[in-house]
């Protein structure tokens, strides 16, 4: 597949290559769909849509679960030439009304408002012999419209072409071993509408004609039984994931995990010792990658060095340049003497194939002329050419493989009329690897419950982005020059 086609093309390819090998299947019903069943499901959705008026070009949102009826729906889209536009199905109404404003999105298949026309899920059988629709634009056309949070905390849409996303296809099956052959039935445990599940996990599956073994909500005791029920071999994941399937135990483990071949773990940083005790309890190494929504996303893997390496998330995929770079996007003049201390840490920048368009409606804030794109991320390199993240510019709070920023939730607080300031720091949590902590002052005589702040949360955020913690203080830390320092918050108030 070249990047010039369209990523619906890959539907067409897998069903002309294996017609009746098993494409999807339902964990929680144990139903199965075959690549040419597929196939035809995803031209009867482009017919669906093209039917109430989408036009190439046009944007229709997504809000489904993890499961088959999400599948058709994207590749539908993708096939009509629409631009798919992925929301949460957990999204609060606010954040699902603000997407569907600021993409223009036309339709809406799922649940929700906002949009001239909302559709149903798309059906999932009994549409086998019409013919074969082919596919829409391609190329440098916009394929996915991916929302995730800017420096202010109001969602922008990552701009990701047909031309992006398929070389990110073409660049994780360079890899050896594979993430994903043909022979591999992998475990979809992840939020499909996340940029890590539809990549490295829908796409990828597609691009190799695997089979992919869909589990709309992560349980670990559920998850464990159906990578035994269904004979996976293959599990994307992220830290918490692998963190819950340790309390199941690790002869539990190693009897359901007799048929897994390769463990890939990524969107969040995953820790040495949890590294460790998944290798211990399973005798299968994890291997860790690295990304961004803006590069399609995946961008380093332990993979490519060919072992895992604790607090590493390895190299550059093949296709993908690395360099760090100053705060001027200068790059730093190598000096074989150093011994890559911390201080030789710097902003990670990237230029490949992979990287988006810039974000929605004008491209703004993509690669720069020369093709660089500057991740915000900060890191160093080891002697060995390993990639190691050693902060996050800003202060992005990571849940469980999610972006917040603090801005955002702070906003959401700041409506509260008792609150005169509010401040959110991420912190360390076993489940989600970090959590949002949000500490408050109230204004003179004002009074506010913790079971106040976090019904106002839940109604304006997404799960995720809803304090876990709820600290009450007098005064915020601040600099000399009035900014509010964090760091003195991730730590209890006195």
């Amino acid at each position: 597949m070249t990047p010039a086609g369209n990523v619906a093309d890959l539907v067409s390819v897998a069903a002309q290559r294996g017609p009746d090998h098993p494409a999807f299947i339902d964990a929680s019903t144990g139903a199965t769909l075959n690549w040419r069943q597929f196939d035809a499901l995803t031209s009867a959705e482009a017919r669906r849509l093209i039917g109430v008026g989408v036009a190439p070009g046009d944007r229709v949102a997504v809000r489904l679960p993890t499961s088959p009826e999400f599948c058709v729906a994207v590749f539908g889209a993708l096939r009509a030439g629409a631009v798919v536009v992925p929301v949460s199905p957990s999204a609060p109404v606010r954040e699902l009304a603000r997407i569907v404003e600021d993409s223009g999105s036309r339709v809406l298949v799922g649940e929700g408002g906002g949009v001239p026309t909302v559709l149903p899920p798309p059906p999932v059988e009994g549409v086998e012999g019409q013919e074969p629709l082919g596919s829409v634009r391609g190329g440098e056309h916009i394929a996915v419209l991916a929302y995730t949070s800017g420096t202010s905390g109001v969602p922008r849409g990552a701009m990701l072409s047909h031309r992006a996303l398929l070389a990110n296809v073409s660049q994780c099956a360079a890899l050896r071993p594979a993430p994903v052959t043909a022979a591999d039935r992998v475990l979809l445990a992840l939020p499909l509408f996340h940029s890590y599940g539809l990549g490295p996990g829908l796409f990828q599956v597609a691009a190799a004609g695997a089979t992919a073994v869909l589990l709309e909500r992560f349980e670990a005791e559920r998850a464990v039984d159906v990578i035994e029920r269904h004979r996976v071999t293959t599990v994307v994941g992220v830290p918490p994931m692998y963190q819950a399937m340790l309390q199941v135990g690790a002869a539990r483990l190693r009897e359901a995990f007799m048929t897994v071949r390769l463990l890939t773990s990524g969107a969040a940083p995953l820790g040495p010792a949890l590294l460790d005790a998944v290798e211990h309890a399973t005798t299968l190494p994890v291997y860790e990658g690295y990304g961004l929504t803006e590069t399609a996303p995946v961008l380093t893997s332990t993979l490519v060095g060919g072992k895992p390496k604790a607090g590493s998330v390895g190299k550059p995929l093949p296709g993908v340049e690395l360099r760090l770079v100053d705060n001027d996007g200068q790059p730093f003049v190598e000096d074989e003497e150093l011994e890559f201390p911390d201080d030789d840490a710097g902003l990670v920048s990237v230029r490949g194939a992979n990287l988006f368009s810039g974000y929605w409606p004008d491209g703004a804030h993509g690669p720069d002329a020369e093709g660089w794109f500057r991740t915000g991320d900060v890191g160093y390199l080891d002697p060995d050419g390993d990639l190691h993240l050693v902060d996050r510019a800003g202060d992005l709070i990571i849940v469980n493989g999610f972006n917040v920023y603090p801005h955002e939730v702070e906003k959401v607080l700041a409506e509260l009329p008792q609150v005169a300031e509010a401040a959110v720091v991420g912190i360390p949590d076993e489940s989600t690897g970090e959590a949002v902590k949000a500490v408050l002052v109230l204004g003179a005589d004002a009074r506010l419950s913790t079971e106040d702040v976090l019904a106002h949360c839940t109604e304006h955020l997404a799960k995720f982005k809803v304090p876990v913690s709820v600290e009450f203080t007098d005064v915020l830390p601040h600099s000399p020059t009035g900014k509010l320092v964090r760091s003195r918050l991730r730590l209890p108030q006195d």
